[in-house]
């Protein structure tokens, strides 16, 4: 059944008031520079916030635009990137900034279907930049956000979260039209404060008396 209304927005008002004070703080978060946040997407994939805290200030300090990322070597990229692991990221972003400065005149594009042509950005990552960095109302999905939307609303998606299209439906129907960004990144730290994978913080969760999941435990 898919979830009414009412819920919705009881669902978005709640998380709402529990943002206030409670988002996390990370450099990336106060700033609406299309580059600086096409950078944090890219070192965030498949890494801990945490992790990439340190090298985002180091990596911004020697890179500061386009221009100078596109005059980095390979090599020096990947010694810098090395302790996040996944080295072929260091590959793509530097293919991703070759397209950039070849096809948009240096500027990070502005369309998800631009976006999605940058070697290494995917869906989730293409949504989180048009919402922090123009201000879009662009949903964002990945299996952090399906564990809210599963558990709170009693939905099973696919078990590949990322590409399942019942979720991304119930994703922009939620994400307000307004200040989506902001709506995001509630949802992904409430994923990683209350929400969480495993010995979720149920007594303490602002949703708990309508959540699906508590009523069948």
């Amino acid at each position: 059944m898919s979830p009414s209304p009412e819920n919705i927005q009881w669902f978005r008002r709640r998380l709402s008031q529990w943002s206030t004070a409670n988002l996390r703080d990370f450099p990336w978060r106060n700033t609406h520079d299309p580059y600086k946040i096409l950078i944090a997407e890219s070192l965030l994939q498949k890494t801990t916030a945490e992790a990439v805290l340190p090298i985002y200030s180091i990596f911004l300090d020697r890179y500061p635009n386009p221009k100078t990322l596109s005059s980095a070597s390979l090599s020096d990229l990947e010694t810098l990137l090395k302790s996040l692991g996944l080295l072929f990221r260091a590959k793509r972003i530097l293919e991703a900034i070759q397209v950039i400065l070849k096809d948009y005149c240096g500027c990070v594009p502005d369309t998800e279907k631009d976006l999605l042509k940058l070697p290494g950005i995917g869906q989730y990552s293409a949504r989180s930049i048009l919402a922090h960095a123009f201000s879009k109302s662009a949903a964002v999905l990945d299996t952090n956000v399906a564990r809210i939307f599963e558990r709170f609303f009693g939905i099973e998606g696919e078990r590949v979260k990322s590409r399942c299209k019942k979720l991304w439906g119930l994703a922009d129907r939620i994400v307000p039209k307004q200040n989506a960004s902001r709506w995001n990144l509630t949802l992904l730290d409430f994923g990683a404060l209350v929400c969480t994978a495993r010995n979720p913080k149920c007594d303490a969760c602002p949703l708990c008396k309508r959540c699906a999941f508590l009523s069948v435990e």
